[in-house]
């Protein structure tokens, strides 16, 4: 999972205008869409004992031990990544072609075995399919010539077409068969308000600026866009989750950027719109949030109604449990930077934020993504002290004082 914006990352349901914009019946009217219903899809997703660790885990089912994936699973800190880069330079390339797509998804599981194995792509892979155009610079990183903030701009989007993204759906399928039962295959996604920083400001921002600006000069039409993109991505949920996907993760990357208050209005409402969108369609499909900087915003990101929250490496893991709550998953949150200490050290602190997390309801990760320059060695060692983890020794003093600890 690796890319400049996140270095990781559907036809309509019963389209009316009502259901587009939720926020903002009244502007229908003014702002209308050259939006047009497209079939209905079905998905058949049901719970079954051979699913992998990771789903029964992110579902609250009894496990031995914590399953563990890393967020940027795959790339520039494996040797092999980068022979392949080389090989292929453009990132677009390696992205979007499904044979180099399941190659670098692929490359962490053959040398770790993760529990875990995200599909290589990107938050803004979705783009072009509903009607923004991007390319990804050397330097720049992420660039949107036709930014939108005007009513104009609004014009150049439509319904997500999925067939633009066939090379997804084909990556996913292939990757559910080479992992068979042995993995969870996971998709992802981008939250609505974190696309909506890069189509508004046109790219990478520092000080998001001009999109918070729009929050008060022209929230009808930031109200609008994120509607649509909330529309779009869960569709492109459902698309993942019926090409392969075990699991989705949702990254609200730059929703830590807002205030409180301001994440409660212009981004939770839009990712609680997906939710409950693939909920719908896909009940069995676990549902993960990961956002950067989330420390403010744990009990908020709860009323989402996803089955898991990423915590990030500057929360305790013990307070955000203690803050979240028995009855929600947690994921995380190992600081990246620990991989660069002595193993032992790395021993240790995973044995302490899995204590932490408690037997049930957790996922073994990191509180960001995997650093540029982090040895294998220690990505290795990771996964082996993971696997090495049983609950019934970790707590079996514990769960003598407290019963609630038992699996």
């Amino acid at each position: 999972m690796a890319s400049t914006s996140i270095n990781t990352f559907t036809g309509f349901v019963g389209w009316k205008s009502s259901s587009l914009f939720p926020h903002s019946n009244a502007l229908n009217a003014t702002l209308s869409l050259p939006f047009k219903p497209k079939p209905h899809f079905s998905v058949t997703c049901s719970a079954s004992s051979s699913d992998p660790l990771l789903v029964k885990a992110a579902r609250g089912e009894p496990v031995s031990r914590p399953p563990a994936w890393m967020m940027r699973q795959a790339g520039r800190y494996m040797a092999v990544y980068r022979k392949l880069a080389e090989k292929y330079p453009s990132f677009r390339e390696r992205s979007e072609t499904t044979d180099i797509i399941v190659e670098i998804s692929l490359q962490p599981w053959n040398a770790f075995r993760p529990d875990g194995v995200i599909i290589f792509s990107d938050i803004l892979t979705p783009l072009p399919a509903f009607g923004v155009e991007f390319d990804i610079e050397d330097v720049r990183g992420p660039v949107i010539q036709s930014p939108i903030r005007s009513e104009e701009g609004l014009k150049a989007l439509h319904p997500i077409d999925l067939e633009k993204l066939s090379f997804v759906g084909d990556s996913l399928k292939i990757l559910r068969k080479e992992v068979g039962g042995d993995a969870a295959v996971l998709g992802f996604v981008g939250a609505p308000w974190t696309i909506a920083t890069y189509i508004v400001e046109g790219g990478t921002t520092r000080t998001y600026t001009t999109i918070k600006s729009m929050c008060h000069t022209a929230p009808h039409l930031l109200r609008t866009l994120l509607s649509h993109l909330a529309q779009a991505i869960a569709d492109y949920v459902v698309f993942q989750v019926e090409s392969g996907a075990h699991c989705i993760q949702i990254f609200d990357s730059w929703g830590g950027q807002l205030p409180p208050d301001m994440w409660e209005c212009w981004s939770k409402p839009y990712i609680k719109e997906i939710v409950d969108l693939v909920k719908k369609r896909c009940p069995e499909t676990p549902i993960v949030l990961y956002i950067n900087g989330n420390g403010g915003l744990l009990e908020r990101m709860k009323d989402t109604g996803v089955d898991v929250i990423g915590l990030d490496w500057t929360v305790d893991m013990a307070d955000g449990r203690r803050r979240l709550g028995s009855g929600i998953g947690v994921q995380g949150n190992v600081d990246p930077a620990y991989l660069f200490s002595p193993l032992p050290a790395l021993t240790e602190e995973i044995q302490r934020v899995v204590r932490c997390a408690g037997p049930r309801r957790h996922i073994l990760n990191l509180g960001h993504g995997v650093l540029v320059g982090t040895p294998e060695e220690a990505v290795a060692h990771f996964f082996e002290v993971a696997r090495s983890l049983k609950f019934d020794t970790l707590f079996q003093n514990k769960s003598a004082e407290d019963p609630r600890l038992v699996a």
